[in-house]
């Protein structure tokens, strides 16, 4: 398998991992950018798009913010190897229910705030983990994210507040009086390489004021065993999100529903 034990005992302790083994292929990596490319110029003329935080560029029935996907994107939440990890660490059955593009241009690529994803998912229980792949490389100069190791363990969301900031992607942030953050390190990657970690990770980036763009594209994927509310998504809409929980188009990766509850219909075209 992908990951070594070593590389599952450092899930463990840490909420992340890089595994040392895998890399996409030159040929994957041309294919993600021209998609991403193809994605810029479909969405031109959108008020609310933004090429630092893109939801659902694999949606074709109408994501959050108005974004015009192309299903060609489930290509890559679909890759053998990456689906052979993802199985090693939270069981062999489990759905995607969520892809993100942090698109960080060169030069004024915004930061993200501390923060842990969870604080905002309607998934019961909270149980993800994210696969976040590198298209450009991800140095500290390009805004790479950062984390703090273990702060996954108590298995809790830590509060957070709103900070609604233009050079921000993310209006959640964490209280600063929750974590220690001077135990930070950055999670360094190279073209085609690729993190994996916990919902509950505090994690967050700085801007990129460097010459190079610092593409990620993030699949989110939650185990079958747990349930995407769709109708809390929608009170969380009702409070102010704009992130389009009530109508997220859930996938079955592999396996099945073991909660025999999700909805693989709403969402889709």
């Amino acid at each position: 398998m992908p990951l070594s034990q070593q590389e599952i005992e450092t899930y463990q302790r840490d909420g992340l991992v890089v595994p040392a083994a895998f890399q996409l292929s030159r040929a994957v990596l041309a294919r993600i950018d021209a998609l991403y490319r193809k994605l810029l110029a479909d969405n031109q003329g959108n008020p609310d798009f933004s090429a630092d935080f893109i939801l659902g560029p694999h949606l074709d029935a109408g994501g959050a913010y108005g974004v015009k996907g192309d299903p060609a994107w489930l290509e890559f939440a679909r890759i053998p190897q990456i689906l052979d990890m993802v199985e090693q660490l939270i069981g062999e059955d489990f759905i995607l229910w969520g892809m993100t593009i942090f698109g960080k241009p060169a030069h004024n690529g915004k930061a993200t705030p501390w923060h842990q994803d969870g604080d905002y998912y309607p998934i019961e229980p909270l149980e993800t983990l994210t696969v976040w792949i590198s298209l450009d490389g991800s140095t500290p100069e390009q805004g790479c994210m950062r984390f703090i190791p273990g702060s996954h363990r108590d298995h809790r969301i830590y509060s957070h507040h709103f900070e609604h900031r233009d050079d921000y992607t993310l209006a959640q942030v964490i209280d600063d009086d929750q974590v220690d953050l001077s135990s930070a390190r950055d999670v360094v990657l190279q073209p085609g390489q690729i993190s994996l970690h916990d919902v509950y990770l505090v994690h967050g980036s700085e801007a990129n004021r460097s010459d190079r763009r610092r593409m990620g594209l993030v699949l989110r994927i939650m185990p079958a065993t747990s349930f995407y509310n769709h109708d809390s998504g929608k009170l969380k809409e009702d409070a102010g999100s704009s992130h389009g929980y009530s109508n997220r188009a859930l996938f079955l990766l592999r396996g099945q529903d073991r909660s025999g509850r999700n909805d693989f219909f709403r969402g889709h075209a």
